[in-house]
């Protein structure tokens, strides 16, 4: 099911070296749910990635969050945290 929903199906049998960032970022989405976790944590997901790619990954999180998955992101770009539903702001060690 995630290889359908991720999109990389097609690229089952490819090396790491033959698959794009936004795929490589993908798969590394997918290894983590394999296991349906209670939580997911994705520290700076967009962070290498092209700006379309970028979309692609925060639009993934939006759908596994439909689904009923937790996903916390942890970014300095604005942009990205504006597509989570909650932002939490750590300022000097201290959560605000």
């Amino acid at each position: 099911m995630w290889r359908i929903m991720l999109g990389i199906g097609h690229r089952l049998r490819h090396k790491p070296s033959e698959l794009s960032g936004g795929q490589k970022q993908r798969v590394s989405i997918a290894r983590a749910l394999v296991g349906e976790p209670a939580l997911l944590l994705a520290d700076e997901p967009t962070g290498a990635l092209d700006s379309a790619s970028g979309k692609d990954v925060l639009a993934l999180f939006g759908q596994l969050h439909e689904l009923g998955n937790t996903i916390v992101m942890i970014t300095h770009d604005l942009n990205v945290a504006k597509a989570a539903g909650r932002i939490v702001h750590i300022i000097d060690g201290c959560l605000e």
